[in-house]
């Protein structure tokens, strides 16, 4: 399988979401998504498309986002994972 790329956007924020098989890393913005999204709701919104669809550590996901504020952001890149 080869690199899929999505975006996904809510109110000012864009996410540019990439997805290719993996081990279950994810980068947002080149840091940790547990650096970039300190709290445990925040990584919830995130991991949410892939815990519903038993996917949790089976793709390495990179992310970059930009606009709105950290809630924004973190909803952006949800839509762009369940795309």
């Amino acid at each position: 399988m080869e690199v899929i790329h999505k975006i996904g956007r809510r109110k000012t924020a864009v996410a540019r979401v990439y997805v290719a098989p993996g081990k279950g890393n994810m980068t947002v913005n080149k840091k940790d998504m547990a650096v970039y999204f300190p709290t445990a709701t925040l990584q919830y919104k995130v991991n949410q498309p892939l815990a519903m669809t038993n996917n949790d550590g089976n793709f390495d996901i990179t992310v970059n986002v930009y606009g709105g504020g950290i809630t924004g952001q973190a909803e952006a890149i949800r839509l762009g994972l369940s795309r």
